[in-house]
């Protein structure tokens, strides 16, 4: 069987359950994927009834990653990324932004969906400072214990560890304490980067994230959580915000307000407005 064969929408990889949601997979059906079944479509679907918009929210975090990843390689001169939860391949990745500034970047990405695994020994083929890590992300000694992680990432030096789309699925507590491991571990100069679901708690807005989360959460998929900026200023604790752009004071910001590649012609819709993004450095 050839690798193309292998992750065919047709054909289910070893360990994939076609009858429940992968997170990684509702992602790739809204991004315009390939790479999902009709369970996964499903869970857009049931949202979409309450929020037609839906898939904007994985696009305001897609491109809030292009930018972030491409602003932390270029000005800060970061050359270490961990990825975590790093989905299914889409047209921009975190190895092939930061590369493109410095080949050399080294990138560590972390899942433990079966699908996206497939996809990442694939990328580990062509790209030798590109690394894989089959992991649980919620379980923070599993990751930075890991051998490969340790072995590719010098961590007496800065990195960037990416927390995009990925906390929101964390749905036993508030998800400090998770956070506090990952930052611990972190060197000085290093960065977090999160992008979280939000709920931006006016009436309208709040209402809508609501329905949303509780869409999500009682959906196939199981997850999907919309926290407040108090709680997710509490995943970067104790580390320097960054301005979410020219002239701006730091802050968490909507994904789409954080450094824009140019000004904004057209509103955000109501979904768009709930999801934000945080970039932060450890001093």
């Amino acid at each position: 069987m050839t690798q193309s064969e292998f992750l065919a929408p047709s054909s289910v990889p070893v360990g994939v359950d076609p009858t429940r949601a992968s997170i990684a997979r509702v992602y790739d059906a809204a991004l315009g994927g390939k790479n999902n079944y009709e369970i996964d479509r499903e869970v857009l679907q049931q949202v979409a009834t309450k929020a037609p918009e839906v898939a904007d929210l994985a696009w305001s975090n897609r491109n809030f990653l292009t930018r972030a990843v491409r602003f932390l390689a270029q000005q800060a001169k970061i050359k270490q990324f961990l990825d975590c939860g790093s989905g299914l391949p889409t047209a921009e990745n975190t190895h092939q932004i930061a590369q493109r500034v410095d080949p050399d970047t080294q990138v560590v990405y972390v899942d433990n969906d079966p699908v996206v695994i497939a996809h990442g020994r694939a990328i580990l083929e062509e790209n030798p400072n590109t690394h894989f890590v089959s992991a649980d992300i919620f379980q923070p000694a599993d990751v930075l214990d890991n051998e490969v992680v340790r072995r590719h990432l010098d961590f007496a030096q800065p990195l960037a560890l990416l927390q995009v789309g990925t906390l929101h699925h964390y749905v036993a507590d508030n998800g400090a304490d998770l956070m506090r491991d990952y930052v611990a571990a972190l060197p000085s100069g290093s960065f977090v980067v999160i992008a979280h679901f939000f709920d931006p708690e006016t009436d309208e807005l709040s209402d809508l994230a609501r329905k949303m989360e509780d869409l999500f959460i009682h959906s196939p998929m199981g997850s999907g959580k919309f926290r407040t900026e108090r709680q997710l200023l509490e995943f970067v604790n104790g580390l320097e915000i960054m301005p979410p752009g020219p002239g701006k004071e730091p802050k968490l910001e909507l994904c789409d307000y954080w450094w824009p590649d140019g000004p904004k012609l057209t509103p955000l819709n109501q979904v768009e407005r709930c999801i934000a993004g945080i970039v932060a450095r450890k001093p």
